[in-house]
């Protein structure tokens, strides 16, 4: 199973291209391989013989590096290939090996069991505990660095570089006492009202520690790889990135008004299209806000690509609109519409959603008036567009007499990352987009 984004740790078998027995020629397509990002063809790197589909259509999360087939060389014998004793067919549900405590008798102590008085309770992550499982550690002998007090895996390679300097000896599973000592050193506080006790936590609890639902009571909902990585970045980007937002109204009426003439010329262009183009624009003005954050520091971006948003059956996804500063309005609206059919098909290929400098997410269509985005990391900004709605205004006529006037007005708040784009700042773009979006001829 090869990498096939910077972010996939796993991958669906979603067809097999070719049959065991078939000739395959560098480039062919083999396989469509599901990422956590879309539906990618993994091709051949050599002319041969598909000998053995080692992993069948419809198997999920396989993991980097598992073994899914085996090629020979033309005029090789395919059928009677073995496959490696130390490599073998994943389990679709695999799960990493877990040493099996000694049994115990049987008595239900939950909290006891739940929490090991004098051990520090750590929430590890799956590769994290593959690799303490691996090497016999336990996480309480490191420190937690993840987001909420999470135990990563660096975390836990850490660990394992501590034990080969012996800094730390292997942990052996030990018996929970189910007793607690009858001469404690110091007497345990008596909680004030009923109910289980819990050790107080290092960092603020996800959530309230409680009993699981009823079986019944429920129905699991398999979560798709784009899922996992959405739940997972959107954390991320909250827990570690310093949101700030600012607000601002648009008046889109100059912008209908050329839209409409395109029309005549059958040039069928969005509002949203023209908002790309200013938002490009803007940032050519203030490369300031055209920025990155590595976890470093920040990075000046040489190009202005424009992460859109687009929804899909199986999450979100944002295709790139790439050098949206040089192109034209049209040229924008063609590559919108391409890359948002390619998205929804999960047809797009790593180099259409990966990068990108400035996103922009908008749900004017599904008529909701304002809200606000979270950031896609490493980029520092994402702008959220609501519907343009009618809006009277009091205005002054050519006389100096006042009278009612309508405007379509729109409504975006940017989300920017107070790091690298402070207040003062992302103020100063948002009303360099508002002057752009409402004088057209600015665009061109």
């Amino acid at each position: 199973m090869p990498s096939l984004s910077p972010t996939m740790e796993e991958g669906n078998i979603v067809k097999w291209l070719k049959k065991e027995g078939e000739a395959v020629s560098a480039g062919d397509a083999l396989c469509e391989i599901e990422t956590d990002k879309a539906v990618v063809t993994l091709d051949a790197g050599d002319d041969g013989i598909l000998a053995k589909i080692v992993v069948e259509e419809g198997a999920k999360n396989i993991r980097l590096g598992s073994l899914i087939g085996l090629m020979v060389e033309e005029g090789e014998d395919w059928k009677h290939v073995e496959i490696p004793k130390d490599v073998g067919p994943p389990s679709p549900a695999a799960k990493p090996s877990v040493p099996h405590p000694p049994p115990e008798p049987p008595i239900s102590i939950p909290v006891q069991k739940e929490h090991t008085p004098g051990k520090l309770q750590f929430r590890v992550s799956p590769a994290a505990r593959s690799i303490l499982d691996k090497h016999a550690l336990d996480a309480s002998e490191g420190t937690a660095t993840g987001p909420r007090g999470i135990f990563t895996k660096e975390d836990a390679l850490k660990l394992v570089e501590l034990k080969q300097m012996d800094k730390i000896t292997e942990s052996k599973p030990m018996p929970v006492p189910l007793v607690p000592p009858t001469t404690p050193t110091a007497p345990l506080p008596t909680p004030a009202t009923g109910g289980p006790s819990y050790p107080r936590p290092m960092i603020p609890p996800v959530s309230t520690p409680g009993q699981p639902n009823a079986v019944g009571t429920f129905s699991e909902i398999p979560a798709s790889s784009i899922r996992r990585v959405i739940a997972k970045r959107l954390t991320e980007s909250k827990s570690t990135v310093p949101h700030a937002y600012a607000t601002t109204d648009c008046d889109v009426g100059a912008i209908l008004k050329v839209r409409q003439d395109l029309v005549k010329d059958d040039i069928k262009v969005s509002v949203n299209d023209f908002i790309i183009k200013a938002a490009a624009v803007t940032l050519k003005q203030m490369p300031d806000v055209n920025v990155s954050w590595d976890g470093e520091g920040p990075k000046q971006l040489p190009f202005i690509d424009i992460s859109v948003a687009v929804a899909t059956d199986k999450g979100l996804i944002t295709p790139i609109i790439k050098n949206a500063a040089a192109k034209g309005i049209q040229e924008i609206a063609d590559s919108v519409k391409a890359l948002s059919k390619k998205a929804r098909d999960g047809k797009l290929l790593p180099e259409e959603y990966q990068g990108g400098s400035f996103s922009i997410s908008n749900l004017g269509m599904f008529g909701i008036d304002e809200f606000i985005a979270v950031i896609n990391p490493p980029q520092a900004c994402i702008l959220a567009v609501g519907r343009f709605r009618p809006v009277l205004k009091l205005t002054q006529d050519e006389e100096g007499n006042a009278k009612l006037q309508q405007h379509q007005l729109v409504t975006v708040t940017m989300s920017s990352d107070s790091r690298v784009v402070d207040d003062e700042l992302a103020t100063r773009f948002l009303k360099n987009f508002k002057a752009n979006l409402e004088n057209p001829f600015r665009l061109a």
